[in-house]
C-alpha cells in the first residue's frame, strides 16, 4: 500500500501538451525508439531536458496530423527554459610576435664591440619595440657578424 505525503506528490494542473505531442507521435510512428524512449523518460521524471524537447519538436514539426497550437505551445515550453553553458576554458594568449633570440645575440655581441654601429642600433630598435626583423636585416646582421669578426 503507497502512501501519499501531503505536499511530496503535486500533480500538473491544465493541459499537458508534451504528454499529447508524445501520444500523437507515438500513434504516428509505433516503432521509434527515440519517442518512446522520451515517454519513459517522461513518465518516470515527469519531465525533459531542452535538448530532448527540441528533437521532440523537430519530430513533431515533420507529422501533419499534429496541431500547429500544440507544436506552438511546445515551441513555447522550449523558450522558456534556461540555455545551459558550459564554462569555455580561458584562452591563453600567445603573442602575435616571437623574437628571434639569435637576432638579439647578433645584436648585443656587435654592439658591445662597436657600441655605434648606426645600422645595428637602428635594428636594436625595431628590435625592442618587437617589429619583426626581415630575413634580410637578420642576413645583414649576420654579415655584419662575419666582417667585424664578432663571434657568439
Amino acid at each position: 500500500m503507497a502512501y501519499i505525503v501531503a505536499g511530496m506528490y503535486k500533480p500538473k494542473s491544465g493541459i499537458d501538451i508534451i504528454a499529447k505531442v508524445l501520444d500523437a507521435l507515438y500513434a504516428y510512428n509505433p516503432d521509434a525508439l527515440f519517442v518512446m524512449s522520451l515517454m519513459h523518460q517522461y513518465e518516470e521524471r515527469g519531465s525533459l531536458s531542452k535538448k530532448q524537447l527540441q528533437g521532440l519538436l523537430s519530430k513533431a514539426q515533420k507529422v501533419k496530423e499534429i496541431p500547429d497550437s500544440w507544436l506552438g505551445t511546445l515551441e513555447a515550453i522550449i523558450l522558456k527554459m534556461p540555455t545551459r553553458y558550459k564554462p569555455v576554458e580561458p584562452v591563453v594568449a600567445t603573442p602575435i610576435y616571437q623574437k628571434d633570440e639569435s637576432a638579439g645575440k647578433y645584436i648585443a655581441a656587435i654592439l658591445a664591440k662597436y657600441p655605434q654601429h648606426k645600422r645595428v642600433l637602428f635594428l636594436r630598435a625595431k628590435y625592442d619595440n618587437n617589429e619583426t626583423l626581415h630575413t634580410e636585416e637578420t642576413a645583414e646582421l649576420m654579415r655584419f657578424a662575419k666582417i667585424l669578426g664578432v663571434t657568439l
